[in-house]
């Protein structure tokens, strides 16, 4: 049994305790019996979320017996709190509605100028449309289909372009970042930007390894792309036993750490469009950073270009960008993604940010003809009225839950659990949710619990901003739905997971 479950079972006889002794009663009538677990559930939040630990903290609960009709506790329920990542809750389920589990996403590769005797007089120009499933994390390598459009090119049997690949388009107009963003973290791995066309959902792995002795100049290489973005390196090698720098394996937010010695960063130079990576590393060691790409078009045209240069076609990189040339586009083939079914998993098991925002633009592009988050956000609207979800119970701002501007109450995000639940697509839904122990978010958390593989739930986190909402079954199998939401608290934020991890216990106990 983990420390967390350890934890967390001390606190159940508050309500297991209660029940039983409902149970225990001459002959209680079912009502009676339900009214005395439901006290006793209510007597068990009450007693942690109202600690002096959490007096400034504002907590947000609400769990429904759907099926029953019955409100089993409600705490602040239609307040409205920061979701953090529950925003996905919202983007993922207006998108399957919206667009349907076969939506596919449709990329067009075009020529700028005849193709003749095996040369594109022109440019090849690539036309998308947010297609996200270009990436490590989906497919184990980002290059594969960039690889294949080069394959589908040579088959054609174009082996010379006299002009660029260049991002053709303007599907998703406007800012890469999402609303209210900050600035100082547009480096960090959550925050990359996203765009018509998006390469390993807008990161790039920076790899440093050491020279051969102290004083000599490390090396730095690109991931998966080798030609992108361009490096600017200033780090040097030094002995091992270096007084700077300490502990090991910085990977991720463009900073890191790796054996004793090494202490090395990277960030975007936003004047140059190069990453600077600075510091020192330690003979023998190497480090992986990881940064977002500030330019997500120009990041998948570049590994496009280096994919075709592997295949043997060559790109001379003349400039073709004149009226005249794009209005002589001829469509050569169309790349379609998997569909939306298959997506949806790499979105919420291990919340992904960048496929949620390329999602809320999709949803604007494809229902309201303007590939906007403002339009998306118009899109989330018209749903939620067609549910019947109150307009003050949510603020749509991005897509992803990255931006302190979203809103949502906890009645609006179970409001959106149970349509769901009655929905044709809720086995979907509901298996791309992260389960208990299992995957995603929550693989670690509720180990050795009723709740291990058998709570489907979203997380959420920014800074004072935590969140799971979601689905358990009780013991006598009934599926309850559920939102637990807590911003600006002071306490460790271990102290809020082990109240939601509480509850979660608590309920998948119930009967």
């Amino acid at each position: 049994m983990t420390s967390r479950a350890r934890a967390i079972l001390p606190l159940l006889p508050l309500l297991l305790g209660g029940c039983a002794a409902t149970r225990s009663t001459a002959g209680p009538s079912p009502a009676q019996a339900t009214r005395g677990a439901n006290a006793a559930l209510t007597g068990m939040i009450d007693s942690m979320v109202n600690t002096a630990e959490f007096r400034n903290a504002n907590w947000g609960v609400l769990i429904v017996d759907p099926l029953a009709h019955d409100t089993l506790y409600s705490h602040n329920a239609p307040k409205l709190f920061m979701p953090a990542s529950n925003e996905k809750i919202v983007t993922s389920s207006v998108s399957l509605e919206q667009l349907g589990p076969e939506f596919r996403f449709r990329t067009v590769l075009a020529a700028r100028g005849a193709v003749a005797d095996g040369t594109l007089n022109g440019d090849l120009a690539v036309i998308g449309r947010g297609d996200p499933t270009a990436s490590n994390h989906m497919l184990g390598d980002a290059m594969i289909p960039l690889r294949g459009i080069a394959d589908s090119l040579w088959q054609r049997g174009v082996r010379h372009i006299t002009g660029s690949v260049v991002a053709a388009g303007d599907a998703f107009p406007g800012a890469v970042a999402g609303f209210g963003w900050p600035w100082d973290q547009l480096d960090a791995n959550s925050f990359a930007g996203a765009d018509e066309l998006l390469f390993n959902e807008g990161l790039t792995n920076v790899i440093v390894r050491a020279g051969a002795q102290p004083g000599a100049v490390a090396t730095a290489e690109t991931r998966p792309a080798r030609t992108f973005p361009a490096l600017r390196v200033n780090v040097v090698t030094v002995a091992r036993d270096s007084a700077a720098g300490a502990g090991r394996g910085g990977r991720g937010g463009g900073r890191g750490a790796g054996g004793t010695g090494t202490r090395v960063s990277a960030h975007n130079d936003t004047s140059t469009s190069a990453v600077i990576v600075r510091g020192q590393i330690a003979v023998g060691d190497s480090v992986t950073l990881t940064v977002s790409q500030h330019d997500p078009d120009a990041a998948y045209v570049a590994a496009l270009t280096e994919a075709l240069h592997d295949r043997g076609i060559a790109v001379d990189g003349r400039s073709f960008a004149s009226a005249e040339a794009a209005q002589r586009t001829d469509s050569l083939f169309t790349i379609v993604s998997v569909p939306l079914r298959e997506i949806l998993p790499a979105l919420m098991k291990p919340s992904q940010n960048q496929i949620a925002e390329v999602l809320l633009r999709t949803l604007g592009l494809e229902r309201a003809g303007v590939g906007t988050a403002d339009s998306g956000r118009r899109v989330v609207e018209r749903q939620f009225a067609a549910w019947n979800i109150p307009a003050d119970g949510y603020v749509i701002r991005d897509g992803s839950g990255l931006s302190r501007n979203d809103y949502l109450s906890p009645e609006a995000i179970v409001s959106i659990l149970d349509v769901m639940r009655r929905s044709p697509n809720f086995d979907l839904f509901f298996q791309s949710l992260p389960i208990a122990g299992v995957d995603g978010t929550i693989r670690t958390r509720f180990k050795g619990t009723p709740a291990e593989g058998n709570l489907h739930a979203k997380t959420g986190t920014l800074s004072n901003a935590r969140s799971l909402s979601g689905y358990v079954r009780t013991a006598d199998g009934r599926l309850l739905e559920f939102s637990i939401l807590c911003n600006n608290w002071t306490a460790p934020q271990a102290s809020v997971d082990r109240v939601a991890d509480a509850i979660g216990v608590a309920l998948a106990g119930l009967r």
